[in-house]
């Protein structure tokens, strides 16, 4: 019943189309079977959205609800531990699903930290979300889920779970995630969400560390059924800055790309970069020569950054996205509706025609716009060219 205001023909029709197009682009030849089995639990999850790009479905909301956490990963972004001083109040978080429940485009939130399921009051918070007819998603390292808690989350209107998960190799995978007992925990997590009925999401996040072990995370993904996989990309922010070294150049970029594209054909799971919105021109062949798309895209749509994604930090300031630090405004002060349409980060994201640089003059910027995470992260300015777009090194190579 929570989901039926998402299966009406049109945001059925948006999402099909966009798995249509993947299934043309990458000659994707499990497309049949996922539209038996995954695609009737994929697409309700992106609550009617506009198609696919980064990150994930626009519209799309992310509430980091603490920065309190178990683990102490070394690329994590929010530098979580312990919970933050500040945080929104149980009531002040229930006022913020009003809000984005009442914005109308809104239709899903994932819960992120630090680890959600650390907070006290988060099953207060899912059951509110839950009478408002929000689809709600846990984004988690997956240690903290057993069978019983993956059933406890579905009674509480979770329609799924996103687990970091960053390699196959359980010494990379702990080591990265700082413990011995990641790898182990996680892949119990994931077990008991599939028995519960969870709809599963693997978050690869893709260093020089692990990127070699990428071909078996997303084989990984198609064995066990997971229907949606997004691969991130280590940029470098919180404790995440401290291992900057391990970023992905623009050739590990594209061969992060070129990867995803080659193993989508063989993979029930739809694998989605991040932080890599140069994807989605690779994918239909716009990297080369020729006429491009003069309009925005509607179905690959590139960074959704502040467009079509905001980004709720612990103490209720509004990101336009986890990469993009900068806060359109703060709920405690400034309603949800007015961040969303009238502050300027927002309002500049928004607008393609205001990206700088290489971005600003690339032909394909409707369709991908550059990483504005990795902009802001190399220049402070998050309408700044993309420094890891293996486009414009291509281009500029070809200048005399």
């Amino acid at each position: 019943m929570v989901l039926a205001p998402y299966l009406a023909v049109g945001a059925l029709w948006r999402q099909l189309r966009a798995a249509l197009l993947l299934r043309r682009a990458t000659g994707w030849r499990h497309f049949g079977r996922w539209l038996v089995t995954n695609g009737p639990r994929t697409i309700p999850v992106s609550a009617g959205a506009v198609g696919m790009g980064c990150i994930g479905y626009g519209y799309h909301a992310v509430w980091e609800v603490t920065e309190a956490c178990n683990l102490r990963c070394r690329h994590c972004h929010a530098t979580s531990g312990r919970a933050g001083p500040d945080e929104l109040t149980t009531d002040e978080g229930r006022r913020f699903l009003d809000e984005l429940r009442a914005t109308r485009r809104f239709r899903m939130l994932a819960f992120s930290g630090g680890e959600p399921l650390c907070r006290p009051d988060l099953d207060a918070l899912l059951d509110h979300a839950k009478r408002l007819g929000l689809v709600s998603v846990i984004a988690t390292n997956g240690t903290l889920i057993d069978r019983a808690r993956a059933r406890e989350l579905g009674r509480r209107g979770v329609y799924g779970i996103a687990v970091g998960f960053d390699s196959t190799e359980p010494a990379i995978h702990n080591e990265i995630r700082q413990s011995p007992t990641a790898f182990d925990r996680a892949l119990a997590g994931i077990e008991a969400a599939r028995a519960a009925g969870l709809v599963v999401q693997i978050n690869y996040t893709a260093m020089r560390e692990n990127l070699g072990t990428l071909p078996e995370v997303i084989r990984f993904c198609h064995r066990i059924g997971a229907e949606i996989m997004l691969c991130y990309q280590l940029v470098p922010m919180g404790r995440g800055s401290q291992i900057a070294a391990s970023a992905l150049t623009p050739e590990e970029n594209l061969e992060l790309i070129e990867t995803v594209k080659a193993l989508q054909r063989d993979a029930i799971t739809i694998v989605e970069p991040v932080a890599a919105p140069q994807y989605f021109p690779h994918l239909l062949g716009l990297d080369r020569p020729g006429p491009k798309p003069t309009t925005p895209g509607t179905r690959f749509h590139g960074c959704a950054a502040g467009w079509g994604l905001l980004y709720v930090k612990p103490d209720g300031d509004v990101w336009p996205c986890p990469f993009v630090p900068v806060s359109g405004g703060n709920l405690r002060t400034t309603p949800l509706r007015t961040i969303w349409r009238d502050s300027a980060v927002f309002r500049e994201l928004s607008d393609r025609g205001k990206l700088k640089g290489a971005c600003g003059a690339c032909e394909n910027r409707f369709i991908c716009g550059g990483c504005r995470g990795k902009a802001f992260g190399l220049t402070g300015d998050y309408l700044a060219e993309d420094p890891a777009c293996h486009l414009i090194d291509a281009e500029r190579a070809r200048q005399p």
